[in-house]
């Protein structure tokens, strides 16, 4: 049985010693980063040498949304537009903007699969706040919720048409940050109402999706004392309840500076708290041991979720046309896109 953890690894091939860890600590999934990724040969074989250690075809996860957020650049993959620019065209054209949305994400996915990869941790749901740190800005789909909503679902619909499964990010919601959460713990002092009435919406429009990341934010006007990620009154009465959120929930990374304390204690506290899985990216051993220390068993619910996350990536993928799909994505963002 599958432990409740995503981990990275170190460089671009396993070591003995993370191959005996991953055996040993058999987590959910992995995730990769520009460290893991020197050529297309070498990714593909070190998904295979991942799923190996666990002798099934566990999830590898990335970042790929495009703009500054890309793991895979040039010759790797194509280098694409941050999403805010489907919101710039949804200003121009707001059908226009709900295909580029999709066909973007669809480019993304084909992208990624082409490697082996098949979760890609998109879209960005956050409604960017005036004021706000910049750690989201253009990688938000665009500056009003009900629009992040409409193209965030053609998001999750091309990302699943693409071949991989999506992950919407960062519940309860990260646009009104004034800090970067990589780097110490934001908080948010906003009322409930305007939190429900804004930043909420674009989440409530896509509780249907397979997975969800959380936000390491403490919200006054919810849990003054806990950030989202370990605030079970977040999880159950936000996330879960009030947005109707059912798939499967993972923490955002644990090795951020937003978090303290001991990394089997952090484990701990977010699975005490309703997440089902926690998410350790860095590749340092020490803490990936200590995360494992704090994890347990994914079973129950959680299991259900990632079970029916997990049926909906799809083996076999049909025939794509990439050379026309390239040549109509940029046709779509011409008028947007700056050289």
């Amino acid at each position: 049985m599958a432990t409740a953890a995503i981990y990275g690894c170190a460089g671009e091939t396993l070591s003995s010693d993370e191959a005996a860890f991953f055996r040993d600590a058999d987590p959910w999934g992995f995730i990769l980063f520009a460290r893991n990724c020197g050529g297309t040969k070498q990714i593909v074989r070190l998904c295979h040498q991942l799923r190996e250690t666990v002798a099934r075809n566990a999830p590898i996860l990335i970042d790929q949304e495009g703009g500054r957020v890309a793991r895979l650049k040039p010759p790797l993959a194509p280098r694409r537009p941050p999403m805010d620019r489907f919101g710039e065209l949804a200003k121009l054209d707001p059908e226009k903007a709900k295909e580029a949305a999709f066909l973007g994400a669809k480019l993304l996915a084909e992208d990624c699969r082409n490697l082996g990869i098949d979760v890609n941790c998109v879209p960005v749901l956050d409604v960017p706040q005036p004021g706000a740190h910049d750690i989201i800005g253009d990688r938000a789909l665009s500056t009003r919720a009900e629009m992040i909503g409409t193209l965030g679902r053609q998001v999750v619909d091309g990302s699943l048409a693409g071949g991989c499964l999506p992950v919407i990010k960062h519940l309860p919601g990260h646009g009104r940050a004034l800090a970067d959460s990589h780097l110490e713990l934001p908080r948010v002092t906003d009322d409930r109402e305007e939190l429900e009435e804004v930043d909420f919406a674009p989440f409530r429009a896509l509780a249907d999706a397979p997975l969800g990341m959380t936000a390491h934010i403490v919200f006054d006007a919810l849990d003054p004392d806990r950030p989202a990620t370990l605030s079970g009154t977040v999880i159950r009465d936000v996330i879960r309840e009030g947005f109707g959120f059912d798939g499967l929930l993972m923490t955002d990374d644990l090795s951020m500076k937003a978090l303290t304390g001991r990394f089997r204690d952090r484990a701990e506290a977010s699975l005490n708290a309703g997440c089902d899985v926690v998410l350790h990216c860095n590749g340092e051993m020490a803490e990936m041991t200590d995360v494992a220390e704090g994890a347990k068993a994914l079973e129950g619910e959680a299991a259900r979720r990632g079970d029916a996350a997990l049926a909906l990536i799809p083996r076999d993928r049909p025939d794509f046309d990439r050379d026309g799909a390239e040549a109509r994505f940029s046709e779509l963002l011409r008028p947007v896109i700056t050289v």
